[in-house]
This record gives structure tokens, sequence and C-alpha cells, in this order.
């Protein structure tokens, strides 16, 4: 019977031990969980408020309910604990106004989110369609120095992989000039300059439809469910509810066709032994990427021409200023090319590279 007690005694120690042990026990941890969630859940309505605010429309208790997943009444309690930490005021007409220090945070996860993104198809070669929830997920747990550092790493991109411009280390945002698709001129060629990412499944429908960040299009005609755009894959119909989540801007140099990318392919899809000439690297592509790239002599105006196809088509060896690049199909489909004519590109304002001799790959 003493033993029982005992060995009982022994039992609900232990499990006291297990529960509630610093750092490592189930109850410290349960907690610390909890405080993770609920400061993911302030600074994903901090961040609602910023971006609202830059897209110009109104941040109120409706839109972050909707936005967060909340009722209304939880959502009015996430707002009064934003405004008992001093982040967020209430204006008129419902209106939710960041606060100096509110603001400061929200920047830094929106600089956060919008970096990693261009980090995980930059340098990690995830699809564009996956790369929002990682980032979404990745960007409350860099501080401010981390970010630095990944800005840095990444060369100082100035959007994201999607278009959004990225703030800067003062908070700056770069004001995005561009009209919806809805919008556009029938006749006219704009280049696309953003493509929504929420809801994904518009983003992926978009994607399917072979649309992608710095193509140029021209708007064919405009019927009542949507626009026919040109694209240089061909003529593609785009439905009203996802042409709302496409922008483009003007093209400032007036292109010689309809569109400077006529007859312009990705030079991963140009026949391997024939000569190319680059038109232009999409500004899907930025930051060190970019520089690479540019360094290694793909630049408007070279010649390149795809000489050795491996086994298992990945990477590619193409000779450019007299020397072999290797290049893995999601770095060569972002530069495009066409037949070589006696017609010269327009001047660039990329960085003509010197010719080298020696062979290498971008990292």
């Amino acid at each position: 019977m003493m033993h029982g007690s005992l060995l009982l005694l022994l039992l609900v120690g232990l499990g006291l031990l297990i529960l509630g042990m610093p750092r490592v026990g189930l109850w410290p941890r349960y907690r610390a969980w909890r405080e993770a969630r609920r400061r993911q859940r302030h600074e994903d309505a901090l961040k609602h408020i910023l971006e609202r605010a830059l897209d110009n429309r109104k941040p109120t208790l409706a839109s972050l309910a909707q936005a967060l997943g909340l009722s209304l009444e939880e959502a009015r309690e996430l707002v009064r604990a934003l405004v008992q930490r001093g982040w967020v005021r209430i204006g008129g007409q419902g209106r939710l106004d960041l606060s100096e220090s509110g603001r400061a945070r929200a920047l830094n996860l929106l600089r956060a989110h919008r970096l990693w993104e261009r980090y995980l198809t930059d340098e990690a070669h995830w699809p564009l369609r996956d790369v929002h929830h990682a980032a979404h997920e990745h960007e409350h747990r860099l501080n401010p120095d981390d970010v630095a550092r990944l800005a840095a790493r990444l060369g100082f991109p100035a959007t994201d992989p999607h278009g959004d411009p990225i703030p800067d280390e003062r908070g700056r945002v770069p004001r995005r000039d561009s009209i919806p698709l809805t919008q556009w001129p029938v006749g006219t060629v704009g280049r696309i300059v953003h493509l929504e990412d929420e809801p994904p499944n518009l983003l992926d429908q978009l994607l399917d439809l072979g649309l992608q960040l710095g193509m140029q299009v021209e708007v064919m005609d405009r019927f009542p469910r949507g626009v026919v755009l040109r694209t240089p894959n061909g003529v593609v119909q785009v439905e009203h509810r996802l042409a709302e989540n496409v922008c483009l801007a003007p093209i400032h140099e007036e292109p010689a066709s309809p569109t400077e990318d006529e007859g312009a392919v990705p030079l991963s899809e140009w026949p391997e032994g024939q000569e190319a000439e680059i038109v232009r690297l999409d500004e899907h592509l930025q930051g060190l990427t970019r520089r690479r790239l540019l360094d290694l002599g793909f630049t408007p105006g070279a010649r390149v021409t795809p000489v050795l196809k491996p086994v298992f088509q990945d990477p590619r060896a193409y000779r450019i200023r007299g020397t072999l690049i290797a290049l893995r199909r999601d770095q060569a489909q972002h530069i495009w090319v066409r037949p070589v004519s006696s017609t010269p590109v327009p001047a660039s304002s990329e960085t003509k590279a010197e010719p080298t001799t020696t062979a290498r790959r971008p990292g």
C-alpha cells in the first residue's frame, strides 16, 4: 500500500515537472504558443490597416474582420487591444488609423513579407503561386535587423514578385502608378506591373493564362464579362473578376511594332544551335539575381546561342560574348529573345557587361 502511494506521488511529481518545467514544460510551451498567436494576430491587423491605407481604401472594422476571418465581435476585441497598446486610433466614420509606433511595426512587417517573397522566388526558386503563404508565416519571425540584412543580400529590390513596392529602411513606400486592366483603353499597349496575390485561387488562374510581371500586352476588345488580351504567347480572354487583379502601366518608349515583345520568346524555349538577340529581361528579375545576369552579359542587344542541352535538360549551356554560361530553366525563361535582325535593340539603361573568356554559372 505504501509502495503504491509512493509511486503515485512520484508520478504526480513527474507530471507536474513535465507540465511546469521552464521553457520545455508543456504549460510554458502552451503559453508561448498562445502568446505567439496573439502577437501574430495583432501584427496581421496592423499590416491590414497599412495595406488598405496604401491602396487608398478605408480600413474599417468590417474590412479587418473579413481579412482575418473574424466575427465583428472578435475584430472589435482585437481593435480594442491595439488601441490599448497605442498602435491604432479610431477616426471618423469608423476609420482605423495607425499611430506612429503602430505604423513602424506594420511597415517592418510589410517589408519583411515582400522581401521574403522576393527571396523565395529569386534565391530559393519557388513558384510564384506558393510564395505568399510561406512569406506570411515567416514575416513574424524577422526583426528589423534581420530585414535589413535580407534587403542587402537581395540587392535592395524595389518591388516584390507580384509588383508591390517594398518599403525602404526609412519606411518610405514608393508610389505605384498603374491602371487596372478593366480600365485600360482598347487598342493600347501596356506593361503588366502588378498581379494581385490575394485571393490565391485568382492568382493561380492568372498564371495559368500565361500572364506574368513585366509582360507587354494589348487590350484588343472589351466585353461585358471581361477583356480580350493579346500577349506574346497569343490571344487570351480574361474574365472581369480576374482582370480586376491585374494592373498595367504605360510604356514610355514607343515600341516599333504593336508590342516590343512581338516575335520574342523565352530563351529557355529557343532552339539549340540558333543565334538569338536579347530583347529584355523580365521586370520579375530584380536585385542580386538581375545583377548577376547582367554581369554575365545577358543585356539587351547581346547575342546568345543555346549550345548544349544535357540529358535532364537543366541546366542548359548558352554561348554569349565568347563564353559558355550555364543557366537553369527558371532563369532562362525570364530572358526574352528574338531572331537576329539588322534592327538594333533600343538603348537600355541596363549596364553593359564586358566580354569574358571563362565559363561561368550564376548562383
